[in-house]
Protein backbone atom coordinates (compact mmCIF):
# COMPACT_ATOMS: atom_id res chain seq x y z
CA UNK A 1 0.00 0.00 0.00
CA UNK A 2 1.29 3.44 -0.95
CA UNK A 3 2.16 5.72 1.96
CA UNK A 4 1.38 9.36 1.30
CA UNK A 5 3.04 12.28 3.07
CA UNK A 6 1.37 15.11 4.93
CA UNK A 7 2.19 17.39 2.01
CA UNK A 8 0.63 14.93 -0.43
CA UNK A 9 -2.58 15.00 1.59
CA UNK A 10 -2.55 18.79 1.72
CA UNK A 11 -2.17 19.14 -2.04
CA UNK A 12 -4.87 16.58 -2.79
CA UNK A 13 -7.21 18.26 -0.30
CA UNK A 14 -6.69 21.46 -2.24
CA UNK A 15 -7.43 19.66 -5.52
CA UNK A 16 -10.72 18.37 -4.07
CA UNK A 17 -11.56 21.80 -2.72
CA UNK A 18 -11.15 23.56 -6.06
CA UNK A 19 -12.93 20.73 -7.89
CA UNK A 20 -16.14 21.76 -6.10
CA UNK A 21 -16.03 25.11 -7.89
CA UNK A 22 -17.26 23.29 -10.98
CA UNK A 23 -20.45 21.97 -9.37
CA UNK A 24 -22.73 24.38 -11.22
CA UNK A 25 -21.06 24.08 -14.62
CA UNK A 26 -19.86 20.55 -15.39
CA UNK A 27 -23.35 19.08 -16.05
CA UNK A 28 -22.96 15.33 -16.67
CA UNK A 29 -19.18 15.43 -16.33
CA UNK A 30 -17.44 14.77 -12.99
CA UNK A 31 -16.01 17.59 -10.87
CA UNK A 32 -12.22 17.46 -11.03
CA UNK A 33 -9.46 19.53 -9.47
CA UNK A 34 -5.73 19.54 -10.21
CA UNK A 35 -2.69 20.95 -8.41
CA UNK A 36 0.82 20.97 -9.92
CA UNK A 37 3.74 21.01 -7.47
CA UNK A 38 7.53 21.10 -7.62
CA UNK A 39 9.78 20.96 -4.56
CA UNK A 40 6.68 21.28 -2.36
CA UNK A 41 5.77 24.58 -4.02
CA UNK A 42 2.44 24.97 -5.83
CA UNK A 43 3.03 26.09 -9.40
CA UNK A 44 -0.54 25.91 -10.73
CA UNK A 45 -4.12 25.00 -9.86
CA UNK A 46 -7.03 24.23 -12.15
CA UNK A 47 -10.47 22.69 -12.19
CA UNK A 48 -13.01 21.53 -14.74
CA UNK A 49 -15.22 24.58 -15.08
CA UNK A 50 -17.72 23.97 -17.87
CA UNK A 51 -19.10 20.92 -19.67
CA UNK A 52 -17.41 20.43 -23.02
CA UNK A 53 -14.48 22.71 -22.21
CA UNK A 54 -10.95 22.09 -20.92
CA UNK A 55 -10.46 19.62 -18.09
CA UNK A 56 -8.78 20.40 -14.78
CA UNK A 57 -5.32 19.17 -15.82
CA UNK A 58 -5.30 21.27 -18.99
CA UNK A 59 -6.43 24.40 -17.12
CA UNK A 60 -3.64 23.89 -14.58
CA UNK A 61 -0.96 23.18 -17.21
CA UNK A 62 -1.98 26.29 -19.16
CA UNK A 63 -1.05 28.44 -16.15
CA UNK A 64 2.59 27.37 -16.51
CA UNK A 65 2.61 27.45 -20.33
CA UNK A 66 2.60 23.64 -20.42
CA UNK A 67 6.12 23.55 -18.99
CA UNK A 68 5.96 20.95 -16.18
CA UNK A 69 9.33 19.21 -16.19
CA UNK A 70 9.99 17.34 -12.95
CA UNK A 71 6.66 18.23 -11.36
CA UNK A 72 4.13 16.19 -9.42
CA UNK A 73 0.55 16.51 -10.57
CA UNK A 74 -2.24 15.88 -8.04
CA UNK A 75 -5.64 15.20 -9.56
CA UNK A 76 -8.89 14.15 -7.91
CA UNK A 77 -9.94 11.78 -10.73
CA UNK A 78 -7.97 9.63 -13.16
CA UNK A 79 -6.96 11.68 -16.22
CA UNK A 80 -8.99 10.85 -19.31
CA UNK A 81 -7.43 8.64 -21.95
CA UNK A 82 -9.93 9.07 -24.80
CA UNK A 83 -10.94 11.70 -27.31
CA UNK A 84 -14.26 13.18 -26.22
CA UNK A 85 -15.31 16.81 -26.47
CA UNK A 86 -11.68 17.57 -25.57
CA UNK A 87 -8.40 15.76 -26.33
CA UNK A 88 -7.11 13.14 -23.84
CA UNK A 89 -5.48 14.69 -20.80
CA UNK A 90 -2.91 11.91 -20.43
CA UNK A 91 -1.12 12.97 -23.59
CA UNK A 92 -0.88 16.56 -22.42
CA UNK A 93 0.56 15.38 -19.09
CA UNK A 94 3.15 13.26 -20.90
CA UNK A 95 4.08 16.01 -23.37
CA UNK A 96 4.65 18.63 -20.67
CA UNK A 97 7.21 16.64 -18.68
CA UNK A 98 5.29 15.74 -15.54
CA UNK A 99 7.35 13.32 -13.47
CA UNK A 100 4.74 11.91 -11.11
CA UNK A 101 0.93 11.79 -10.98
CA UNK A 102 -1.01 11.18 -7.77
CA UNK A 103 -4.67 10.28 -8.33
CA UNK A 104 -7.41 10.22 -5.70
CA UNK A 105 -9.60 7.66 -7.48
CA UNK A 106 -9.96 5.88 -10.80
CA UNK A 107 -12.58 7.04 -13.27
CA UNK A 108 -15.40 4.42 -13.40
CA UNK A 109 -16.19 5.33 -17.00
CA UNK A 110 -15.29 2.23 -19.07
CA UNK A 111 -13.66 4.52 -21.63
CA UNK A 112 -11.13 5.57 -18.99
CA UNK A 113 -11.08 3.13 -16.05
CA UNK A 114 -7.41 2.21 -15.61
CA UNK A 115 -6.50 3.17 -19.17
CA UNK A 116 -5.28 6.60 -18.18
CA UNK A 117 -3.02 5.11 -15.54
CA UNK A 118 -1.63 2.53 -17.97
CA UNK A 119 -0.77 5.15 -20.60
CA UNK A 120 1.00 7.35 -18.03
CA UNK A 121 3.00 4.43 -16.63
CA UNK A 122 3.96 3.23 -20.09
CA UNK A 123 5.37 6.71 -20.72
CA UNK A 124 7.60 6.36 -17.65
CA UNK A 125 5.56 8.53 -15.32
CA UNK A 126 5.24 7.35 -11.70
CA UNK A 127 1.55 6.96 -10.79
CA UNK A 128 0.12 6.55 -7.30
CA UNK A 129 -3.59 6.01 -6.60
CA UNK A 130 -5.90 6.19 -3.60
CA UNK A 131 -5.05 9.41 -1.75
CA UNK A 132 -8.31 10.73 -0.17
CA UNK A 133 -10.24 8.27 -2.34
CA UNK A 134 -13.36 8.23 -0.14
CA UNK A 135 -13.60 12.01 -0.31
CA UNK A 136 -13.11 11.98 -4.08
CA UNK A 137 -15.81 9.37 -4.59
CA UNK A 138 -18.19 11.31 -2.35
CA UNK A 139 -17.59 14.43 -4.43
CA UNK A 140 -18.67 12.65 -7.63
CA UNK A 141 -21.14 10.21 -6.08
CA UNK A 142 -23.85 11.07 -8.64
CA UNK A 143 -21.57 10.58 -11.65
CA UNK A 144 -20.25 7.32 -10.20
CA UNK A 145 -23.73 5.98 -9.46
CA UNK A 146 -24.97 6.66 -13.00
CA UNK A 147 -21.93 5.04 -14.58
CA UNK A 148 -22.02 1.96 -12.33
CA UNK A 149 -25.79 1.36 -11.98
CA UNK A 150 -27.46 3.10 -14.92
CA UNK A 151 -29.51 5.20 -12.49
CA UNK A 152 -29.12 8.82 -11.35
CA UNK A 153 -28.49 9.92 -7.78
CA UNK A 154 -31.79 11.10 -6.23
CA UNK A 155 -31.94 13.73 -3.50
CA UNK A 156 -35.38 14.24 -1.94
CA UNK A 157 -35.99 17.75 -0.67
CA UNK A 158 -38.75 18.28 1.90
CA UNK A 159 -39.89 21.42 3.71
CA UNK A 160 -41.94 20.50 6.78
CA UNK A 161 -43.18 21.58 10.18
CA UNK A 162 -41.85 20.15 13.44
CA UNK A 163 -44.76 17.71 13.42
CA UNK A 164 -43.79 16.41 9.98
CA UNK A 165 -46.41 18.19 7.86
CA UNK A 166 -45.78 19.66 4.43
CA UNK A 167 -49.12 21.25 3.52
CA UNK A 168 -52.56 21.93 4.91
CA UNK A 169 -55.49 19.69 3.98
CA UNK A 170 -56.48 22.33 1.42
CA UNK A 171 -53.05 22.01 -0.23
CA UNK A 172 -51.80 25.34 1.09
CA UNK A 173 -48.03 25.15 1.64
CA UNK A 174 -46.43 28.57 1.08
CA UNK A 175 -44.35 29.32 3.00
CA UNK A 176 -43.46 26.75 5.65
CA UNK A 177 -39.78 27.66 5.94
CA UNK A 178 -38.04 31.02 6.04
CA UNK A 179 -36.04 32.94 3.45
CA UNK A 180 -32.65 31.44 4.37
CA UNK A 181 -33.95 27.89 3.83
CA UNK A 182 -35.64 28.83 0.56
CA UNK A 183 -32.40 30.38 -0.70
CA UNK A 184 -30.54 27.20 0.23
CA UNK A 185 -33.03 25.21 -1.85
CA UNK A 186 -32.03 27.28 -4.87
CA UNK A 187 -28.40 26.21 -4.35
CA UNK A 188 -29.59 22.62 -4.09
CA UNK A 189 -31.46 23.01 -7.37
CA UNK A 190 -28.40 24.49 -9.05
CA UNK A 191 -26.29 21.52 -7.97
CA UNK A 192 -28.65 19.03 -9.65
CA UNK A 193 -29.21 18.42 -13.35
CA UNK A 194 -32.95 17.87 -13.03
CA UNK A 195 -35.83 18.79 -10.71
CA UNK A 196 -38.65 16.25 -10.52
CA UNK A 197 -42.22 16.43 -9.25
CA UNK A 198 -45.61 14.82 -9.84
CA UNK A 199 -48.60 15.95 -11.85
CA UNK A 200 -50.59 16.51 -8.66
CA UNK A 201 -48.15 19.18 -7.52
CA UNK A 202 -48.23 20.81 -10.95
CA UNK A 203 -52.03 20.98 -11.02
CA UNK A 204 -52.34 22.16 -7.42
CA UNK A 205 -49.56 24.77 -7.31
CA UNK A 206 -48.62 25.53 -10.93
CA UNK A 207 -44.93 25.90 -9.92
CA UNK A 208 -42.32 27.23 -12.32
CA UNK A 209 -39.64 24.77 -11.05
CA UNK A 210 -36.90 27.12 -12.21
CA UNK A 211 -33.64 28.29 -10.71
CA UNK A 212 -33.64 31.67 -9.00
CA UNK A 213 -30.06 32.21 -7.94
CA UNK A 214 -27.98 35.28 -8.78
CA UNK A 215 -24.93 34.55 -10.88
CA UNK A 216 -25.96 30.98 -11.77
CA UNK A 217 -27.42 30.53 -15.24
CA UNK A 218 -27.72 26.77 -15.63
CA UNK A 219 -31.33 25.61 -15.90
CA UNK A 220 -32.03 22.10 -14.55
CA UNK A 221 -34.33 19.92 -16.64
CA UNK A 222 -37.90 19.93 -15.27
CA UNK A 223 -39.27 16.39 -14.95
CA UNK A 224 -42.93 15.59 -14.30
CA UNK A 225 -44.37 12.18 -13.44
CA UNK A 226 -47.84 12.11 -15.00
CA UNK A 227 -49.31 8.63 -14.73
CA UNK A 228 -52.83 9.74 -15.72
CA UNK A 229 -52.03 12.04 -18.65
CA UNK A 230 -53.29 15.05 -16.74
CA UNK A 231 -50.75 17.62 -17.88
CA UNK A 232 -52.33 18.90 -21.08
CA UNK A 233 -52.38 22.67 -20.52
CA UNK A 234 -49.31 24.11 -22.27
CA UNK A 235 -49.90 27.43 -20.51
CA UNK A 236 -48.68 25.93 -17.23
CA UNK A 237 -45.50 27.52 -15.85
CA UNK A 238 -43.49 24.31 -16.30
CA UNK A 239 -43.68 24.86 -20.06
CA UNK A 240 -42.10 28.31 -19.90
CA UNK A 241 -38.96 29.01 -21.91
CA UNK A 242 -36.83 29.27 -18.75
CA UNK A 243 -35.87 25.58 -18.89
CA UNK A 244 -36.61 22.36 -20.75
CA UNK A 245 -39.39 20.08 -19.51
CA UNK A 246 -39.90 16.34 -19.86
CA UNK A 247 -43.22 14.75 -18.91
CA UNK A 248 -43.36 10.99 -18.33
CA UNK A 249 -46.74 9.44 -19.18
CA UNK A 250 -48.11 5.98 -20.03
CA UNK A 251 -47.30 6.67 -23.68
CA UNK A 252 -43.53 7.04 -23.15
CA UNK A 253 -42.89 4.98 -20.03
CA UNK A 254 -43.20 1.34 -19.03
CA UNK A 255 -46.22 0.49 -16.88
CA UNK A 256 -46.12 -1.79 -13.84
CA UNK A 257 -48.71 -4.50 -13.18
CA UNK A 258 -50.35 -2.11 -10.71
CA UNK A 259 -51.07 0.31 -13.55
CA UNK A 260 -48.60 2.84 -12.19
CA UNK A 261 -45.67 4.24 -14.13
CA UNK A 262 -42.48 2.25 -13.68
CA UNK A 263 -40.33 4.75 -11.81
CA UNK A 264 -37.17 2.69 -12.29
CA UNK A 265 -37.77 2.93 -16.04
CA UNK A 266 -38.15 6.69 -15.73
CA UNK A 267 -34.84 6.93 -13.90
CA UNK A 268 -33.17 4.70 -16.48
CA UNK A 269 -34.41 6.91 -19.30
CA UNK A 270 -33.00 9.97 -17.58
CA UNK A 271 -29.67 8.24 -16.97
CA UNK A 272 -29.44 7.43 -20.69
CA UNK A 273 -29.70 11.19 -21.21
CA UNK A 274 -26.58 11.53 -19.00
CA UNK A 275 -28.53 12.92 -16.07
CA UNK A 276 -26.39 12.20 -13.00
CA UNK A 277 -28.43 13.93 -10.32
CA UNK A 278 -32.10 14.67 -9.68
CA UNK A 279 -33.72 16.77 -6.98
CA UNK A 280 -37.11 15.33 -6.04
CA UNK A 281 -39.54 18.05 -4.92
CA UNK A 282 -42.90 16.34 -4.76
CA UNK A 283 -45.93 15.43 -2.72
CA UNK A 284 -46.18 12.62 -0.19
CA UNK A 285 -47.44 10.08 -2.74
CA UNK A 286 -44.58 10.34 -5.22
CA UNK A 287 -41.99 10.58 -2.45
CA UNK A 288 -43.42 7.41 -0.91
CA UNK A 289 -43.42 5.61 -4.25
CA UNK A 290 -39.82 6.60 -4.93
CA UNK A 291 -38.75 5.45 -1.48
CA UNK A 292 -40.63 2.15 -1.86
CA UNK A 293 -38.65 1.50 -5.06
CA UNK A 294 -35.38 2.24 -3.27
CA UNK A 295 -34.67 5.16 -5.57
CA UNK A 296 -34.00 7.88 -2.99
CA UNK A 297 -30.33 8.18 -2.09
CA UNK A 298 -30.52 11.15 0.24
CA UNK A 299 -33.05 13.29 2.09
CA UNK A 300 -32.58 17.01 2.67
CA UNK A 301 -35.27 18.07 5.12
CA UNK A 302 -35.87 21.70 6.06
CA UNK A 303 -37.79 21.81 9.35
CA UNK A 304 -39.57 24.97 10.47
CA UNK A 305 -40.38 25.71 14.14
CA UNK A 306 -44.13 25.49 13.60
CA UNK A 307 -46.91 22.97 14.23
CA UNK A 308 -49.51 22.39 11.50
CA UNK A 309 -51.80 19.92 13.25
CA UNK A 310 -53.39 16.56 12.58
CA UNK A 311 -55.42 17.66 9.56
CA UNK A 312 -52.33 18.66 7.58
CA UNK A 313 -50.60 16.40 5.05
CA UNK A 314 -47.59 14.30 6.05
CA UNK A 315 -44.20 14.48 4.33
CA UNK A 316 -44.32 10.96 2.91
CA UNK A 317 -46.93 8.33 2.15
CA UNK A 318 -45.72 4.90 3.24
CA UNK A 319 -47.96 2.05 4.48
CA UNK A 320 -46.12 1.23 7.71
CA UNK A 321 -48.27 -0.49 10.34
CA UNK A 322 -45.79 -1.54 13.03
CA UNK A 323 -42.76 0.03 14.63
CA UNK A 324 -40.75 -2.98 13.54
CA UNK A 325 -41.25 -1.86 9.92
CA UNK A 326 -39.94 1.64 10.53
CA UNK A 327 -37.45 3.09 8.06
CA UNK A 328 -34.20 4.20 9.66
CA UNK A 329 -32.01 7.00 8.37
CA UNK A 330 -28.39 7.97 9.00
CA UNK A 331 -28.10 11.69 9.70
CA UNK A 332 -24.93 13.08 8.12
CA UNK A 333 -25.44 16.77 8.80
CA UNK A 334 -27.61 19.12 10.88
CA UNK A 335 -27.38 22.90 10.68
CA UNK A 336 -29.44 26.02 11.31
CA UNK A 337 -30.65 28.20 8.45
CA UNK A 338 -32.24 31.23 10.03
CA UNK A 339 -34.87 29.81 12.37
CA UNK A 340 -35.12 26.54 10.42
CA UNK A 341 -33.20 23.29 10.79
CA UNK A 342 -31.63 21.61 7.76
CA UNK A 343 -31.21 17.85 8.16
CA UNK A 344 -29.30 15.75 5.64
CA UNK A 345 -29.86 12.00 5.97
CA UNK A 346 -29.45 8.80 3.98
CA UNK A 347 -31.42 5.53 4.14
CA UNK A 348 -29.62 2.81 6.09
Amino acid sequence: MTTFSKNDTHFMSLALQIARKGRYGVASNPMVGCVIVKDNEILAKGYHQTFGEAHAEINALAQINHQANGTTLYVSLEPCAHQGKTPPCVQAIIDTGVKKVIIATLDPNPLVNGKGVAILENAGIVVEIGLLEAEARQLNRAFIKRIQTGLPFITCKIAMSLDGKTSMASGESKWITGEAARQDVQKLRAANQAIMTGSGTILADNPSMTLRLDGINNAPLRVVIDGKNQITNTALKIFSSDASTQVFTPTNTQIKSTGKLDLVNVMSQLAVQNINSILLEAGAGLIGAMKAEGLIDEFVIYTAPILMGSNANSMISLPIDTLADKIELNISDIRMLGNDIKITATPK
